[in-house]
């Protein structure tokens, strides 16, 4: 599935970026000009510099502050900024190995999706990271590598996440017990990471460490203090904010549990596969349906690689569109044996009815663009290249069909949290990570 909402993620994270002060240089020039640095850490064929880490530990200090957090002791927030870094770099070195390129064209609509966020044109953001110390092509690096790191995330965990009929079924059974869809919830929480092949010893350390950091939460310390300190999810350094997600769209395993919770509670330790999570609720607010327009599209994707560069591809969907709109093949048919999107290969290309957001941009604009029947010409996304056609559009309001659909990306959403983590935890298990600090 071409979904925007993974790209929407990468943008609100380098976003965050425009509220903080300046970020300082660290690095130290030596008497010929030449840039001294030292290794925070060797990881696989890369590393993480001191300067890197330097770099993070100001601007996440600068936005903790901004936001009245309370920072943990330095040793702490240090060794957790470098844990990130360590997972950025394994994921770029694993995107690079697999061939995701983030194109400047995708990037500078990212860019363009930042700088509306912040009410200002694309052609203004230059000038107004400048004005706050941060340059502008540093900026654009930082957030390419995000978007790529998307991109893989949506490659190794989103594609492969499988939601079958009867767990759609089970779902809308469910959904009276669970958090309401006209609701939003605002939660938080944190993680206390158990080894995938752990002793008994360390699962009782980790169960008294949850425990130990449930009851400093419920005894009045600030919970996102705690999550930037004792947390090993990737949210730790966000204060384990999950943010704003629609009931359906919670984790699986905190459904029924945020059901049950007023704005303000705090859980007791819950064990999953990841670990133990402590999850805080810290507000709740109500939606309004509305009517909105949808269509409903197929497509074919294939995605550039060593073999087959973007004009190979770009002339492959070229041959293709023609068999089919002049030699009568069937478009379903073609894209069950050529699409290499798993989402929606099994099904004939066929994305199923989707409102507006749905998809990332370009996909989107190509798609408003067409009639009935028709066939866009080949064009290109960060997923690959595409052609798509729109087999209708109509207006709706809640049916049976909507309700599917939404506790389908409900389901895969609820899923995606849990398979990060554990995603990301075999990323780090299979690694070479030496640290030098």
């Amino acid at each position: 599935m071409i979904r925007k909402e993974f790209l929407r993620a990468a943008v609100s994270v380098v976003a965050l970026v425009l509220s903080s002060a300046a970020v300082a240089q660290t690095r130290e020039a030596s008497s010929s000009g030449v840039l001294l640095d030292r290794v925070a850490a060797t990881v696989g064929e890369g590393v993480v510099l001191s300067s890197e880490l330097d770099e993070q530990m100001l601007m996440i200090t600068d936005r903790m502050r901004s936001q009245n957090m309370e920072l943990p002791p330095a040793n702490v927030l240090r060794q957790q900024v470098l844990d990130r870094l360590v997972m950025q770099e394994l994921q770029m070195q694993r995107a690079d190995r697999a061939g995701i390129k983030v194109s400047d064209e995708i990037l500078n609509n990212a860019l363009n999706d930042v700088a509306k966020q912040n009410g200002m044109r694309l052609t203004d953001l230059p000038q107004a990271l400048a004005a706050q110390g941060i340059d502008y092509a540093s900026y654009r690096d930082n957030l390419r590598k995000e978007l790529a790191m998307q991109m893989l995330r949506q490659r190794d965990v989103i594609g492969r996440i499988n939601v079958t009929p009867r767990e759609i079924e089970q779902f809308l059974d469910r959904q009276k017990k669970m958090p309401s869809d006209q609701f939003s919830y605002n939660v938080s929480h944190i993680l206390i990471a158990v080894p995938q092949a752990a002793t008994p010893e360390q699962l009782e350390e980790s169960e008294k460490r949850a425990d130990n950091v449930f009851q400093r939460a419920t005894g009045g310390e600030d919970f996102a203090g705690l999550a930037v300190q004792y947390s090993n999810a990737q949210t730790a350094l966000e204060g384990g904010s999950l943010g704003w997600r629609k009931g359906p769209e919670l984790p699986t395993f905190l459904g029924e549990i945020i059901a049950g919770m007023k704005a303000g509670d705090v859980t007791k330790p819950v064990r999953t596969p990841s670990g133990y999570h402590i999850i805080k609720l810290n507000e709740i607010k109500g939606e309004q349906q509305v009517i909105v327009n949808q269509v409903n599209v197929r497509h074919i994707l294939i995605k550039p690689n060593e073999l087959q560069d973007d004009a190979t591809v770009q002339q492959k969907l070229n041959a293709i569109r023609d068999r089919i709109m002049n030699k009568g093949e069937d478009f379903g048919a073609v894209a069950s044996v050529v699409s290499e999107d798993p989402g929606s290969a099994a099904e004939g290309g066929n994305m199923g009815w989707t409102g507006p957001g749905t998809f990332v941009p370009e996909f989107e604009k190509q798609v408003s663009q067409l009639q009935p029947e028709e066939i866009s010409q080949p064009f290109r996304t960060q997923f690959g290249w595409h052609i798509v056609q729109l087999l209708g559009r109509r207006q709706f309001d809640t049916t049976d069909d909507v309700r599917r659909q939404r506790a389908f990306m409900a389901l895969r959403e609820a899923k995606a949290d849990e398979e990060t983590e554990l995603w990301l935890r075999r990323l780090r298990d299979e690694a070479y990570v030496e640290y030098r600090l």
